[in-house]
């Protein structure tokens, strides 16, 4: 096996899980199947949910997150990339416990992203990642501010908008979303970052015209990975 093995720990859900996979195929230059980056995965769907564990309404899924970041590791991950951002949280108990290092997402997006001083960045996330600030500290320290959601949109739109998504209805879940894109808008946000990993892939389901002041942690992770990718392959 080569020494440089890619590592997604996924299942949440399992949708991002595979979107994040076709990002890193995207990203990647290749001419044949040999030049892509060698990937294993750990996509199963049977975590607590997030959302709920952070709210205090559901168990913890670190124990979970945990098995797979060992079960990556036994595979031989150089490094491991974290197929959703609210599960990010946990992000310093899983670095600990890991041998192969983690990609963070907000890292990764920030470096796609590079606000200029006093641009206005509105945030598409659960209400654990917004709570959380790791991308509002990021774009904080590169001159930017950020708007969020408020209360009655993350209600209304959000949070049934990222559930229409993980049952499927992908569509019924762009609509809703881009309802609160639209309202961070008006707002005074010149661009979005689509912090939840289900958002994305809804806004394609629709075509949304937020996808082009859209950053999408999604690729901006899968990017990071094919750049560690290209400097072991072409020995950089």
């Amino acid at each position: 096996m080569s020494r440089f093995l890619l590592g997604i720990l996924g299942g949440m859900g399992p949708l991002a899980t595979v979107d994040l996979m076709q990002k890193i195929i995207e990203e990647t230059p290749a001419h044949s199947d040999q030049q892509h980056a060698p990937v294993v995965v750990w996509n199963v769907p049977q975590v607590a949910d997030r959302q709920q564990a952070l709210a205090g309404t559901g168990p913890s899924p670190l124990p979970q997150l945990l098995h797979g970041v060992r079960r990556l590791n036994g595979a031989g991950a150089s490094h491991i990339l974290i197929a959703c951002n609210t599960a990010h949280h946990w992000y310093g108990e899983l670095a600990a416990a890991s041998r192969a290092p983690l990609l963070h997402i907000a890292d990764a997006t920030l470096d796609s992203l590079r606000p200029e001083r006093g641009e206005r960045i509105g945030l598409i996330a659960t209400q654990g990642t917004l709570d959380a600030g790791w991308f509002q500290q990021r774009i904080a320290a590169l001159g930017g501010e950020t708007l969020t959601p408020l209360p009655q949109e993350m209600r209304e739109w959000f949070v049934p908008g990222c559930y229409a998504v993980k049952r499927g209805d992908l569509r019924g879940g762009g609509e809703l979303l881009s309802r609160l894109a639209q309202a961070l808008a008006a707002r005074g946000a010149a661009r979005l970052i689509l912090a939840c990993t289900e958002v994305p892939p809804a806004f394609a389901a629709i075509d949304s015209p937020w996808r082009s002041v859209s950053v999408d942690p999604t690729r901006a992770l899968a990017r990071a990975a094919v750049r560690h990718w290209l400097a072991y392959r072409d020995g950089v």
